[in-house]
């Protein structure tokens, strides 16, 4: 039982630092999604691996709903189109998958949110760059040290961990508190 414990505890010491160290970035990554859903503009997200999926778990709070009922607000995943996905990795290859959606859909008013607890992955930094290319800003979670990402995004929020887990943890979490204080708000 003292290993399960220590996980929670390990969890909790890392939120505590990472508020205490993010704490005026995640208002600012807060007024971009803000500024994003009230002028109609489209969350873009992207990941991969357990961020692709907090990536797909965050497009749907804002489709659906987090804790309150509202209006849809507009947000896609692009980890989700499996056959888009394997014809660019096989046609362009893994690293485009994001970039070439960017490009076909991505549009100004629009807001790249990544999540990559390395900040190394090719196929987010070529996000990064095709959206910044179409005037779309890019708001980025992160760890360790941020990455090549921390320089290619408007804002990274860097997490104070070099565990993937914990990481991913306190995005997931960050992300929800933003939501809730979008669904307050608008």
């Amino acid at each position: 039982m003292a290993p399960l414990l220590g996980a929670l505890r390990e969890l909790a010491t890392t939120a505590e630092r990472a508020a205490a160290q993010l704490e005026q970035e995640i208002g600012q990554a807060l007024r971009m999604v803000q500024d994003t859903v009230s002028r109609g503009g489209t969350l873009l997200f992207c990941g991969n691996g357990g961020s692709a999926a907090d990536a797909q778990h965050m497009a749907t709070e804002y489709v659906v709903r987090y804790m309150r009922n509202r209006r849809a607000y507009p947000a896609i995943a692009l980890t989700t189109d499996t056959s888009l996905i394997t014809a660019t990795g096989n046609d362009f290859g893994f690293d485009h998958i994001f970039e070439r959606q960017i490009e076909a859909i991505g549009k100004a008013g629009d807001l790249l949110i990544i999540h990559s607890t390395s900040g190394n992955s090719p196929n987010v930094l070529l996000a990064a760059d095709a959206a910044r290319a179409k005037g779309i800003p890019v708001l980025a979670l992160s760890a360790k040290d941020g990455g090549a990402l921390k320089d290619r995004a408007d804002l990274c929020l860097v997490v104070p961990t070099s565990r993937t887990d914990r990481a991913q943890e306190i995005h997931l979490c960050i992300q929800h508190a933003i939501c809730d204080a979008i669904e307050a708000t608008l």
